[in-house]
């Protein structure tokens, strides 16, 4: 069985197509297909407030080829979530309707409880249940912060922080300060200490740049972090591109996200980073396989 998640963030959108594998009862899913298009819907909303007619072409050209491809692989089931971008666009549940009518494929604008939720559970499987954890989650709106304590989340807060916003200039006044706020009451760093989880397209990427994504070791020093983001940040914009080989869309918004997981860690007292490569789509994977499953009663 196939089932499949779409993951419309405020930079890219993503399709994830996996197989549920069952090993004696044991559930696993593997990824048999994975495609990532830069809609950049955050350049809309966080300059204008709303999506571009333009834009919402190109939704409507994607989730049509999503749709396609999830019918040639015969996926039995699917959920769509949208996230930041789509959540503060004045015309966004008239896009919904519009698009529902015509593909017949609903998408879910989820809160950023909710996007945390859905990333929790899958991220809390790789956290080791002796240690504490500081999850961060950037995207291109928003960044998600979870605690951990014993694999069990005892604090979470979203925040409109994020790598596009930052790249606009469309942060508030104020909101470091409430992230710095919220990461001092939960967390002393003299008392506990905290081991950071990266999620997010940004901190992968800067995973494989450290050329570390071949080996055993899925973790990174605050110190390894500073120097790439000093060794990105010292590349032009065309540089990146042609020198790091990173997308167009991915250039941009590398060292602003960066620039969050640091201060974060910095804030927490991290030493260290583990970067597991999970994030909103496997959750949303897990999410569909437990609907078939009927073990859950509500849903979004």
């Amino acid at each position: 069985m196939k089932i499949a998640a779409v993951d419309i963030g405020s930079n890219a959108a993503r399709l994830q197509i996996s197989k549920v594998l069952d090993n004696e009862g044991v559930i696993s899913f593997k990824k048999v297909e994975y495609v990532r298009f830069a809609l950049r819907l955050g350049h809309d909303v966080f300059n204008t407030g709303e999506i571009t007619p333009e834009s919402e072409v190109r939704i409507f050209k994607l989730l049509s080829a999503y749709k396609l491809l999830m019918d040639l692989h015969e996926v039995k089931d699917f959920m769509i979530c949208a996230t930041s971008a789509m959540r503060e666009a004045s015309n966004t549940d008239a896009i919904i309707t519009r698009i529902h009518k015509i593909l017949d494929m609903k998408i879910h604008v989820i809160e950023g409880t909710k996007e945390a939720e859905l990333i929790n559970d899958v991220v809390v499987q790789a956290l080791a249940s002796d240690k504490n954890y500081l999850h961060i989650d950037v995207g291109g709106g928003s960044t998600e912060l979870n605690i951990y304590v014993n694999r069990r989340k005892i604090a979470s807060r979203s925040f409109k922080i994020g790598s596009v916003r930052l790249l606009e200039g469309k942060e508030k006044a104020g909101d470091w300060d409430k992230m710095q706020k919220w990461i001092a009451l939960h967390i002393d760093p003299a008392k506990m200490n905290i081991t950071a989880v990266g999620t997010g397209g940004n901190i992968n990427k800067l995973f494989n740049i450290a050329d570390k994504s071949e080996g055993g070791d899925k973790s990174m020093s605050y110190a390894e972090l500073e120097r790439l983001h000093d060794y990105v940040a010292s590349f032009s914009y065309e540089d990146r591109i042609n020198k790091l080989r990173l997308n167009a869309d991915r250039a941009d918004v590398i060292v602003p996200a960066s620039e969050i997981y640091l201060s974060a860690m910095k804030w927490s007292g991290a030493e260290n980073m583990l970067v597991p490569d999970l994030g909103l789509k496997d959750g949303i994977i897990q999410m569909v396989y437990e609907k078939i499953q009927n073990r859950k009663k509500s849903y979004i």
